[in-house]
């Protein structure tokens, strides 16, 4: 039909059926696609003001005061911080399909349009701190169904709407700090989901008030990351009781901000703030409730299992439709039927059994019955202490062991008294005959100290033994005093006699003038 058109009006009767016309018409139709233009797709182009990589798109601080047009769809990090934005108009994602990570901080956005955010189902992690939000409506992130981290410290916000977190079921970070909120709907934090918030952020506002019975009945992964530091709340012993609670719990929000916790002492003062937690002395007679004495304690070796009970009847939830979740030390909820590895079982009955006992698996649980995310109560609480069996040694008595060291002591000191062995094994052996003097004798007659009795003044002894004496200290040479025999001693210049002088004269200068006797 598209070739009759194109053919004379004189040629427009019924083509004959001719078996070339076929072939023919198809060339024509050939040569019709080869003279139309096709439609090119257009690249990817990276905006002027901004930074492109294979994912990462980066406008930061180029003063922009609306968001850049076409921009790359495969993006999945886009960053607007530090520029001039005032709003930010409907579906502006919605060619961003693939977009996770949002910033658009330090800007001066003060709301948003109800669909601001549409066609951004896959945003997880949105900044848009330092801006002038007054308010957290519940149009305005309700379509972020995927969100996890929401940052809105630095704003201006006065009031967060109870169901502005209504739909985020997978949110866990929420930073409001540093804005002027003066309530907080507490209330709506279960509603968060129990398993997944673990960061809150209100720090740093104008709280005046909070309930504390509601956030002392909230789990422990959800106080865990509750910071309430530097703000101006009224001081009660409920407030001053959880928050130590807590600190012996090991809280981070408590423990890492100890000396920034502060309370207000009188609403007609307005700095009348003082840092309850570091001066507890002034609520010293704040006496615990009943619930920290429901704490039970149990100790166990290492390698041993434990069994943790509850009593089930203490909760009024209907029993048929309860399930049980245990909270560990590391503030990690755990349910049936345990954790990925199983070292932590959690029964049907509501028991929890830990496994194999280790040194980091001491701490506090509490079980929980739950009969959905948002409705629970407290069972009860363990606070499990794991020790490392002692050592072999110190079974021994005490008592035992000292008797022990001075029956030894004593043996020791009766064999250095009687037993103490010769230094010169020739001085033990019976003396020698006169005429062979042996050089041991000799030198242990030097050392004697006893003096032989002497009747003469030439201090002769007895017929039986010589004397070896020392002559007057006037008679030196060289500075040593020098040996004279006796009269019994045979010729001076025999060996022996040579032999006996010489080590006389090396030791005379240590002995004075000691007569020594051979």
């Amino acid at each position: 039909r598209a070739v009759q058109s194109l053919l004379p009006a004189t040629m427009s009767s019924p083509v004959p059926a001719d078996p070339l016309w076929p072939r023919v018409a198809k060339l024509l139709l050939l040569l019709l696609q080869l003279c139309v233009p096709r439609a090119s797709p257009q690249p990817h182009r990276c905006p002027a003001a901004c930074i492109c990589t294979s994912d990462l798109l980066s406008c930061s601080r180029q003063m922009l005061l609306r968001v850049p047009q076409a921009l790359p769809p495969t993006t999945t990090t886009l960053d607007l911080s530090h520029n001039a934005l005032t709003q930010l108009h409907d579906r502006w994602l919605a060619s961003l399909p693939h977009l996770e990570a949002l910033h658009i901080s330090h800007n001066q956005i003060r709301n948003l349009s109800p669909r601001a955010f549409h066609n951004a189902s896959f945003l997880r992690h949105l900044d848009m701190s330092s801006n002038y939000l007054h308010a957290v409506e519940t149009h305005y992130f309700e379509a972020l169904v995927s969100l996890e981290e929401l940052l809105l410290y630095n704003n201006r916000i006065t009031r967060v709407d109870e169901n502005a977190f209504a739909k985020l079921s997978g949110l866990r970070k929420v930073y409001l700090s540093w804005n002027n909120l003066t309530t907080f709907p507490f209330h709506v934090v279960q509603r968060l989901g129990i398993y997944n918030l673990r960061t809150l952020d209100l720090s740093s506002n104008s709280l005046s008030s909070i309930p504390v019975e509601v956030l002392a009945a909230l789990p422990e992964n959800i106080g865990n990351g509750l910071y309430l530091h530097n703000n101006p709340i009224r001081c009660s012993c409920p407030l001053y009781l959880m928050l130590q609670r807590w600190n012996q719990q090991g809280f981070s929000s408590v423990k890492d901000f100890f000396e920034e916790h502060t309370c207000k002492v009188s609403d007609n003062v307005p700095r009348s703030l003082i840092k309850f937690l570091k001066h507890s002395h002034m609520f010293e007679n704040c006496s615990a409730g009943a619930e920290a004495a429901d704490l039970s304690h149990l100790e166990a070796m290492v390698g041993q299992p434990i069994l943790l009970t509850c009593n089930t009847s203490n909760t009024s939830l209907p029993h048929a439709a309860t399930t049980y979740l245990w909270i560990t030390p590391h503030h990690e909820p755990i349910k049936h039927p345990g954790n990925s590895n199983r070292s932590l079982e959690v029964y049907r009955n509501g028991s929890l059994r830990i496994a194999i006992a280790k040194p980091w698996l001491s701490g506090v649980y509490v079980g929980l019955a739950m009969n959905s995310p948002y409705n629970f109560s407290r069972m009860c609480e363990f606070n499990v202490t794991v020790l490392y069996p002692k050592p072999a040694e110190e079974t021994f008595s005490t008592g035992l062991t000292t008797l022990l060291g001075c029956i030894v002591s004593l043996v020791l000191v009766i064999i250095y008294l009687y037993l103490t062995p010769c230094r010169c094994l020739g001085c033990c052996k019976k003396p020698a005959p006169l005429s062979a003097p042996q050089e041991c004798s000799a030198q242990s007659s030097i050392l004697s100290t006893t003096p032989p009795a002497t009747d003469g003044p030439n201090r002769k002894a007895s017929a039986n033994k010589h004397v070896v004496f020392l002559e007057p200290i006037r008679e030196t040479q060289n500075g040593k005093i020098r040996l004279a025999l006796g009269e019994d001693f045979p010729d001076p210049k025999h060996p022996k006699v040579l032999q006996v002088k010489s080590d006389s004269e090396s030791i005379s200068s240590v002995f004075s003038d000691t007569p020594i006797v051979s």
